[in-house]
């Protein structure tokens, strides 16, 4: 499963599914090449390990709040949150 979370629908998509299931986000941007090059590994992961986790895309150009919120200084940045809170993460 994959979404593609905003500003307005974090908190629902992504801190309370986290609560039932772990959610991936991918902070990313359509101008940022290793971002491109990320999303196909990030897909297969996805598919791989469906329903083990839900693999969410957040495009920091359109969702800057959520991205300073969760301190994504550099892309991509990838956070791992389960139980509403950032267990894992990484940047590049």
């Amino acid at each position: 499963m994959e979404l593609d979370v905003t500003d307005a629908n974090f908190e629902q998509e992504v801190i309370e599914k986290s609560k039932t299931t772990p959610v991936l986000v991918d902070f990313w941007a359509s101008w940022c090449g290793p971002c491109v090059t990320l999303k196909p590994t990030l897909q297969k992961l996805a598919t791989e390990y469906e329903g083990k986790f839900i693999l969410a895309k957040a495009s920091t150009d359109e969702n800057s709040d959520a991205a300073s919120k969760f301190g994504v200084m550099s892309i991509p940045a990838v956070k791992l949150f389960k139980d509403g809170k950032i267990v894992d993460e990484f940047v590049g």
